[in-house]
């Protein structure tokens, strides 16, 4: 047998001891209170949300969730650079965006600092009532009069660019459900760190500050070929390795990959 071949039946031998520790490790960290950021394993958004309501504050709509990490939310972080880049391209190609999951305008705020042009842009951010009022308050504090806020994509008109970073794994509609509620299809797609897998999806819960958020994790084959169904063209594709997570409670599932994609509509 060749040495390489021995050194990866060793490695997966020692996977395989390893994994029932790792397992227990977590699930005792959760079962005596210590801080774990994924836990449990769901088929479903709504099985993981009845999940995270039978112990305690569930969802992101709330406001005692609305401000956490907010400051650091809008500083510019490396997976950021690849939409800076896109933005840059085609901006003299847009002039409206709508940022689903933009929180407070976390990106706006973070990307203008590099892209000044950002402030001619009807920008739109669409989150939850509670994230909206708590984001509407703060661009009024802080006088951005480019930066709008809505909870319904069906009030507002069309959109040149479609802008999902981070959105993805919290959203509890397909993105397809979610993109026909616009008036027309954005020609532009900008996602960012899409937690995708090999195997089947699965939802987990992720510790948000107080609340227990549901996290989607995508079949990666099946997300790609509803980006196609909808008639999108991938441009772009990366990796965010340091956005990879593992479940605390369940690592037989291995570790998610976190993409980002530019699509276009031919």
């Amino acid at each position: 047998m060749p040495m390489e071949q021995i050194k990866q039946r060793i490695k997966g031998a020692r996977g395989a001891v390893a994994l029932p520790f790792k397992t227990a490790a977590g699930r005792l960290r959760m079962a005596t209170g210590l801080p774990v950021r994924f836990s449990g394993a769901y088929a479903s958004f709504d099985e993981a949300l009845a999940a995270a309501q039978r112990q305690g504050l569930a969802g992101y709509d709330h406001d005692a969730v609305a401000d956490v990490a907010f400051e650091r939310m809008c500083q510019l972080v490396p997976w950021d650079y690849p939409l800076l880049f896109w933005l840059s391209r085609l901006e003299s190609h847009i002039g409206t965006v709508v940022d689903a999951g933009g929180h407070m305008g976390t990106k706006f705020r973070a990307f203008r600092r590099s892209l000044p042009s950002i402030d001619r842009l009807n920008w739109t951010v669409y989150d939850l009532p509670a994230i909206v009022k708590a984001g509407e308050k703060r661009a009024r504090a802080d006088g951005l009069s480019a930066l709008t806020f809505t909870s319904r994509l069906e009030d507002g008109g069309p959109c040149d660019l479609f802008l999902g970073s981070g959105l993805l794994q919290y959203l509890n509609v397909p993105l397809p459900e979610l993109l026909g509620r616009l008036s027309a299809p954005p020609r532009h797609l900008l996602l960012n760190k899409v937690a995708l897998r090999k195997g089947k999806t699965l939802v987990t819960l992720e510790r948000i500050g107080p609340a227990l958020v549901p996290y989607q994790i995508r079949n990666e084959a099946e997300f790609l070929e509803m980006l196609a169904a909808l008639g999108y063209r991938i441009e772009d594709r990366w990796s965010i390795p340091s956005l990879s997570h593992t479940i605390d409670t369940h690592p037989e599932f291995g570790a998610s990959e976190s993409a980002g994609f530019y699509c276009v509509m031919p």
